[in-house]
C-alpha cells in the first residue's frame, strides 16, 4: 500500500500529455489543480504536449530532425524531405521568429510573411492555388480583404508548420501529427501489445524529447505524485511513455490514469501490464476518486474504499477495480479551473482553415469552462448516454458559473471562454446571460448546443448582448426520419430556424454533420445534402463538419442494434480497449465513397462556392436526384 505523511502527500502534478492542442490548454488539468487546491492540495501542472512541439520546432529542434533525415539512407528520403534539406538554412533562419509570431510576441514580421518571399514554401502552399483569382492576384485578398495582414500571415505560418510536421512524419516518426500522435495504437484497440511493442522500441526524436521534458518536469515540480489525463486516442502513447519514464527514474513516485479516453475505452480493463506504468487508473470525473486515493495514501482509507479505480492485486497479479460508490462531488462545488503554471503567452494561434467560424477551433487563447456536467437530453442514439460524462446531469446556478468566469479573467487577464460541454442547456445558457449582463462582465463565447425550439430569436439576442460569439450544434443526418431514429429530438426545418435565429442575432453557427448512420441510404446522402445546401444557401450556416458514423459499446445502437436494423460484429477478445464495434448494415452503402463527395462539398459550401450547383455534381459515381426541393428551406423560413 503506497503510505505518505500529511505534509509529504502535498505534491500533486498533473500532466497534459501529445497531443492535444497547440492554441490553448486542455482543461482537465485546469480543473483538477483547481478542484485540488481547494480541497488544500499543493497541485501543479505541466502542459508537455505544448512543451513537445516548441522543442521540435525551434533551431535546435530542427538541427536534430536535419541530423536524422542525413542519417537516412537515400531510398528512404521522400520527396518533401528532399526539399526541406535542399531549403534547411531559410527553414532554420525563419522558424524562431514564426513561432514567435503565432505566439503573438512578434507581430511585426507579419509584413515579410506575407510577402511570400520570407517563409520557404513546400507541398502544404498548393492548397492556396485555389483561390487564385482569375486576374492573377492575390490568391488570400477574397478571403482577408486589405486590412487583414496578420490574419494573411498567421494562415501562411500555418501551412509552414504544416509542411514541417509532414517532413517529421516522413523522416522521424510516421505516428506524429500536430493533434494527435501514434492514435492506431490505442484506438479501440483490444490487446495491450502494439502499445507495449512500442514502448519497448528504441526511442525516436520525439520520444528522446518528451523524455528530457518530463524528467525536468519531475525535477522542476519534486511531485510525490503525477496525475497524466488522456482525453484522446492520439495522446495514450504518450502518456505512457511519460509514465515509463516516471517510473524509471523515480519510481516512488505515483503515476494515476484517467480521462476521456480512459472513460470510454477502458471501462472493462483486465491488462496488468498498464500497471507497470501507472499505479491506479481512475473513471469518469476524477474529483471524488481522487480524494479518497488522497485519503487512502495518507493512511486514512483502506483501499477497499477507493472509487472508480483499477489497481493490480499485489499478490495474485490480476487487475482488480475499486469502487466504494461514494457520491460524486455536486457540480457546484468542484471549485474554479486554474490555469497558473501553464505558460499561456506561449500557445500558438494557428490558422487551418479561412472559415471564421471554423477557426475558432485552433485560433486564440480561449478558457475552457464546462456549464454543466454531463447531457440535460441524453437520449441521442449514436451517443455514449450510459456513461457518466453524458448521463449525470448536474448543473451550476448562474452565480457561481459568473463567479469562475471573474475569477478566470482575473487570474488569464483573458476574456474569451469556450463551453465545452456536450449540450449547454438552454435555461442555464439563459440564466448565465442574464448574470453576465446584470453584473457587467465583458466576455466572447461560443459552445455546443441542441437546435432544439428553445432558442427563439429572443434568446438568441440575449445570448449574442452576452457576448456569444458562435454556437456549434449537431444537425447530423438532415433527415427527418433518421433524426426521429436518433432520437435528436429536432427536425430539420426546426434546426433552420433556430440557426436562422442565431445568424440573425450576428452569431456564427456550426454543424456536426455525420453520414453512415444505420439504414441511411443513398437516397438519404443526397437529401442530407441538398438540405445543408441550402442551409448554407440561405445564410443559416457558416461551418460544418461531416464525420462518419461509429457504432460505440456505450450508446444505444451498440446496446440494442436490433432497433437501428443492424447486426453487430462480436469485437475480438481482449484486455484493453474497447469502444467502437463493427456494424452490418443491410443497406450495404458504400459510405466511405459518399463521404469524400460530402467533405469536398462542404469544404466548398463553408468558402461560398457553388452553392447553386446541383448536389449531384459533387458525387463520382451516379446517385439519384434530391427528392427534397431546392427551396424548401427557405419556405420553413417563411
Amino acid at each position: 500500500m503506497h503510505t505518505m505523511s500529511p505534509a509529504a502527500d502535498l505534491r500533486v502534478l498533473s500532466i497534459i500529455p501529445p497531443m492535444t492542442q497547440l492554441n490553448t490548454p486542455y482543461p482537465s488539468t485546469a480543473y483538477l489543480t483547481g478542484f485540488l487546491r481547494g480541497n488544500g492540495v499543493a497541485a501543479v501542472q505541466a502542459d508537455l504536449a505544448l512543451a513537445l512541439v516548441l522543442e521540435l520546432f525551434s533551431v535546435a529542434g530542427l538541427d536534430r530532425i536535419k541530423a536524422c533525415i542525413d542519417a537516412l539512407p537515400a531510398a528512404a528520403i521522400t520527396p518533401r524531405v528532399d526539399a526541406f534539406r535542399q531549403q534547411f538554412p531559410a527553414y532554420r533562419a525563419t522558424i524562431a521568429p514564426t513561432i514567435a509570431f503565432l505566439q503573438s510576441t512578434d507581430p511585426t514580421i507579419a509584413h515579410r510573411i506575407v510577402s511570400r518571399r520570407f517563409l520557404p514554401e513546400g507541398p502544404r502552399f498548393a492548397s492556396l492555388d485555389v483561390y487564385v483569382d482569375d486576374d492573377g492576384g492575390d490568391p488570400l485578398a477574397w478571403a482577408f480583404g486589405a486590412l487583414g495582414l496578420h490574419d494573411r500571415a498567421r494562415h501562411l505560418a500555418t501551412l509552414y508548420l504544416n509542411d514541417l510536421a509532414d517532413v517529421l512524419r516522413d523522416a522521424v516518426d510516421p505516428r506524429f501529427e500536430f493533434v494527435r500522435y501514434a492514435e492506431s495504437l490505442a484506438m479501440s484497440q483490444p490487446s495491450f501489445d502494439p502499445l507495449a511493442c512500442a514502448l519497448d522500441a528504441p526511442y525516436t526524436l520525439v520520444d528522446e524529447i518528451l523524455h528530457g521534458l518530463t524528467c525536468d518536469a519531475i525535477t522542476t515540480h519534486q511531485p510525490r505524485v503525477v496525475l497524466i489525463s488522456v482525453p484522446f486516442p492520439g495522446a495514450v502513447y504518450a502518456a505512457f511513455r511519460i509514465a515509463q519514464t516516471i517510473k524509471r527514474q523515480q519510481p516512488e513516485i505515483i503515476t494515476v490514469l484517467g480521462g476521456g479516453y480512459v472513460n470510454t475505452e477502458l471501462r472493462e480493463l483486465a491488462e496488468p501490464r498498464v500497471f507497470d506504468y501507472f499505479d491506479y487508473v481512475t473513471l469518469d470525473a476524477g474529483e471524488r476518486p481522487l480524494l479518497n486515493l488522497l485519503a487512502h495514501w495518507r493512511g486514512e482509507r483502506e483501499r477497499s474504499a477507493l472509487v472508480r479505480t483499477f489497481v493490480r492485486d499485489p499478490d495474485s497479479g490480476a487487475v482488480q477495480y475499486l469502487d466504494s460508490r461514494e457520491p460524486d462531488i455536486a457540480f457546484n462545488h468542484v471549485g474554479t479551473p486554474t490555469w497558473d503554471g501553464l505558460p499561456l503567452r506561449r500557445y500558438l494561434s494557428l490558422l487551418d482553415m479561412l472559415n471564421p467560424m471554423h477557426r475558432l477551433w485552433s485560433d486564440g487563447r480561449w478558457n475552457k469552462l464546462t456549464v454543466a456536467h454531463g447531457c440535460y437530453w441524453k437520449q441521442c442514439s449514436f451517443c455514449d448516454v450510459s456513461l457518466d460524462y453524458i448521463s449525470r446531469y448536474d448543473a451550476a446556478s448562474a452565480t457561481t458559473l459568473v463567479d469562475r468566469i471573474e475569477a478566470i479573467v482575473a487570474e488569464t487577464g483573458q476574456t474569451g471562454f469556450h463551453f465545452v460541454d456536450e449540450a449547454a442547456p438552454p435555461k442555464v445558457l439563459k440564466a448565465l446571460a442574464q448574470e453576465l449582463i446584470r453584473r457587467g462582465v465583458s466576455i466572447s463565447w461560443w459552445g455546443n448546443i441542441r437546435f432544439e425550439k428553445s432558442f427563439n430569436p429572443e434568446l438568441c439576442q440575449l445570448l449574442a448582448d452576452s457576448g456569444c460569439i458562435a454556437i456549434s450544434g449537431g444537425l447530423e443526418v438532415a433527415s427527418d426520419r433518421l433524426l426521429k431514429l436518433m432520437k435528436k429530438g429536432v427536425s430539420v426545418e426546426q434546426v433552420a430556424r433556430v440557426t436562422r435565429a442565431f445568424t440573425e442575432a450576428g452569431v456564427l453557427v456550426h454543424a456536426y454533420l455525420m453520414y453512415g448512420f444505420p439504414t441511411q441510404t443513398v437516397q438519404d446522402t443526397v437529401d442530407a445534402l441538398e438540405y445543408v445546401r441550402q442551409l448554407f444557401e440561405e445564410g443559416c450556416l457558416q461551418s460544418g463538419y461531416f464525420h462518419r458514423f461509429t457504432c460505440t459499446v456505450h450508446s444505444p445502437v451498440g446496446q440494442n442494434p436490433d432497433e437501428y436494423g443492424v447486426r453487430l460484429v462480436p469485437p475480438p477478445a481482449g484486455t484493453f480497449g474497447k469502444n467502437d464495434i463493427a456494424f452490418i448494415d443491410p443497406t450495404g452503402v458504400d459510405h466511405d465513397r459518399l463521404g469524400v463527395a460530402l467533405n469536398k462539398a462542404l469544404y466548398n459550401y463553408m468558402h461560398g462556392i457553388a452553392l447553386d450547383q446541383d448536389v449531384r455534381a459533387w458525387f463520382d459515381i451516379k446517385v439519384p436526384r434530391p427528392k427534397v426541393a431546392r427551396d424548401v428551406i427557405a419556405r420553413a423560413l417563411g
